[in-house]
């Protein structure tokens, strides 16, 4: 008999304006979450681990996943501070292993856990999607940050409508509402602000590629031996969008990226959380591809699509209509699934704001109707590559 995916939701707490009786509703079974409520450095203890557990295991679902562990700017920057931090997020692997919780997500993106500049884009249908555009993105880096050589980081077409745009377009309260949404966190958690992040931006430019590559590779090293006493698979995310921005170095963005990861680290707790959607934006990027080259150390899939311009923009599709080739995807995946013992775990990544939603306050991108869409196209592209291989 062929084996099912697990199908998962990310949920983010009893403040989540979609309720865990909404997710059953949809059909998931798994709960992916994480204690937002602790700060970025600080153990997660047992007890609050204890709680978020039951509560989703009482509305008769599974903690599957965890999304994320934050690992703290003094880890990422190798700071001489870092020690405690790195203890710290030892301890709160052990402590979600002993209540039963073994896949930890993160990401190793310098300040920004993820950026877009529009988060409500009409679609020709109504609903509201998120997007990145250059344009904008030039827009807050020149003039709003006033980042010190921005302009040379950007084509001279962008820099000019960027210019444009600034000089009439956008009013105050406008360019107010780009730095929020450039600067946006994860809901629940902190926002960055702009004195803290040219605060980073300097120890950045001296860490350059290589050097937050090589602190990566020191974390796993580091957390090795705890994750592999505890049975933890650790799942690094993309970088969203996967090019550097800002000044900011990347080191998780195309195939290359991923095998000197796994191949630095090679041990089976280094794993990937295959996001399609954020590895989707770049534009040399053959998902399919990366999918195949990795997939034996992906242990948490997200599944959303991207369709991009010929500049580079992106606005988030829907889940089976845009630029990444989605049927193909799957269908790697479903192959890798049946060689595993337990099933690989995806969740409907993002979704349109849509229906009733429209007129609904929702976190960006996890709005309910939109990923729940989303999760039944993934299912039956499941069920439809299962009939006939």
């Amino acid at each position: 008999m062929n084996k099912r995916f697990e199908q998962t939701w990310r949920w983010y707490g009893p403040n989540d304006p979609v309720s865990l009786q909404d997710v059953k509703q949809a059909g998931a079974t798994g709960i992916v979450t994480a204690l937002h409520h602790i700060g970025h450095g600080e153990v997660w203890p047992l007890e609050d681990i204890q709680e978020r557990k039951r509560i989703i295991e009482e509305s008769g679902l599974t903690w599957s996943v965890v999304e994320s562990v934050p690992v703290h700017e003094a880890i990422k920057t190798r700071r001489a501070d870092a020690g405690p931090y790195l203890e710290n997020y030892k301890q709160s692997l052990r402590n979600l292993a002993a209540c039963g919780i073994h896949i930890v997500t993160y990401n190793f993106m310098p300040v920004l856990d993820w950026t877009r500049t529009q988060l409500d884009l009409e679609m020709p249908n109504g609903a509201k999607a998120l997007y990145f555009d250059w344009n904008d993105l030039a827009v807050f880096d020149i003039y709003v940050l006033k980042r010190e050589g921005a302009e040379q980081d950007y084509p001279a077409s962008i820099v000019a409508e960027a210019k444009l745009r600034y000089e009439t377009k956008y009013s105050p309260a406008d360019l107010e509402e780009l730095k929020r949404v450039v600067l946006m966190g994860i809901p629940g958690e902190k926002d960055v602000t702009v004195e803290e992040f040219n605060k980073n931006l300097e120890t950045y430019k001296d860490i350059g590629l290589d050097g937050l590559l090589d602190n990566l590779l020191w974390f796993l090293n580091e957390i090795a031996e705890v994750c592999e006493e505890n049975n933890i698979k650790m799942a690094i995310h993309p970088d969203d969008p996967p090019y550097p921005i800002l000044g900011l170095p990347r080191i998780a963005s195309n195939k290359e990226d991923y095998l000197k990861i796994i191949q630095g680290v090679d041990k089976a707790f280094n794993g990937v959380c295959f996001c399609t959607g954020s590895l989707g934006a770049g534009k040399d990027n053959n998902v399919p591809e990366i999918a195949e080259a990795i997939k034996h150390r992906v242990y948490f899939a997200h599944f959303r699509n991207v369709k991009k311009d010929a500049e580079g923009n992106f606005f988030e599709a829907d889940h089976l209509a845009g630029d990444v080739d989605m049927a193909a995807v799957v269908k790697i995946f479903i192959e890798e699934n049946q060689r595993r013992n337990t099933p690989i775990p995806f969740r409907p990544d993002h979704g349109h704001q849509m229906l009733d939603d429209l007129h609904k306050q929702t976190n960006p991108g996890y709005s309910a109707i939109g990923r729940l869409r989303g999760l039944a196209e993934v299912r039956g592209l499941e069920l439809g590559i299962l009939s006939v291989i």
